[in-house]
């Protein structure tokens, strides 16, 4: 703070920790997560589900469906592949379609990544000239997940081997799989020339080639059981409500503290200034 800084005004602050608090990031939304109007118009709503053991949620919104902006034909084709794609994760919806109906892709799915936090975080806001402190718990950052086009596309392939077996290579080799070795090829024997004596010795080599793929498959396997532990868990239905919800509401206010007494500090600012990391 410089010397010609005055002081604008100072604000009381009030801190509460009523909530497990989560900051939910949409980057690639440019308006608020809210239903088409053709989707409310036929009584659709946004729900939500969550894997607490991973830490990943889902939010569903319903797709618009309007001729101008919608082609059914493709839904149909997409729905198929999402069906087959939660078949294949164990995650498909017990009773969401009926006996016989055609799949058809109905909503966009909004797949979560948490965000580690460095530090810890708050969420301020100004109300009243007091200012309300709530811890933030976890941050998730929420983006399209299409899945199901890798369905298609591995259909796509396989309908393309079928027809030219000849230019199908198969999959990319496997790190866990030994490396073949070809087997020495036979050399003529050449006419037995005048004898000499020659002089050898062993060296212990390290294999550059072989560590890194030790290293890709130790990261591979890794990766494989966290996808199947991620795949493994099941899901549990959330109840999703927008801001003009009661709900909605009754959570907003519990962001302030109610309580109106005035906390001590026994610490002075050469300790805070202590305490922070990097200073």
């Amino acid at each position: 703070m410089n010397e010609e800084d005055q002081v604008v005004s100072s604000l009381p602050i009030h801190y509460s920790n009523r909530l497990p608090l989560q900051i939910h990031q949409f980057p690639l939304l440019s308006r608020p997560l809210q239903i088409p109007p053709s989707a409310a118009a036929s009584g659709k709503r946004i729900s939500a589900r969550i894997k607490p053991g991973v830490r990943r949620l889902e939010v569903h919104v319903p797709a618009d469906t309007r001729p101008d902006v919608w082609n059914s034909e493709r839904g149909k084709e997409y729905g198929a592949g999402q069906r087959e794609d939660d078949r294949e994760k164990n995650q498909e919806r017990k009773g969401k379609e009926r006996a016989g109906e055609e799949p058809r892709l109905t909503d966009v799915r909004l797949r979560s990544e948490e965000i580690p936090i460095q530090g810890v975080q708050m969420l301020g806001i100004v109300r009243d000239g007091e200012l309300h402190l709530h811890p933030v718990s976890q941050i998730h950052q929420f983006r399209p997940t299409l899945t199901y086009l890798d369905i298609l596309s591995r259909k796509t392939k396989r309908r393309g081997a079928d027809s030219d077996s000849d230019s199908d290579n198969g999959p990319p080799p496997d790190p866990d799989d030994p490396v073949p070795v070809a087997a020495p090829k036979k050399k003529e024997k050449k006419a037995a020339g005048p004898s000499r004596e020659v002089h050898a010795s062993a060296k212990k080599a390290v294999d550059d080639q072989t560590g890194n793929l030790a290293q890709l498959s130790t990261v591979r396997r890794e990766m494989l059981a966290a996808i199947r532990t991620e795949e493994d868990e099941s899901w549990e239905d959330l109840g999703y409500f927008d801001v003009t919800t009661l709900e909605a509401e009754e959570a907003f206010e519990k962001l302030f503290s109610q309580n109106s007494e005035e906390l001590d500090c026994k610490s002075d600012i050469t300790q805070f200034l202590k305490d922070i990391r990097g200073l």
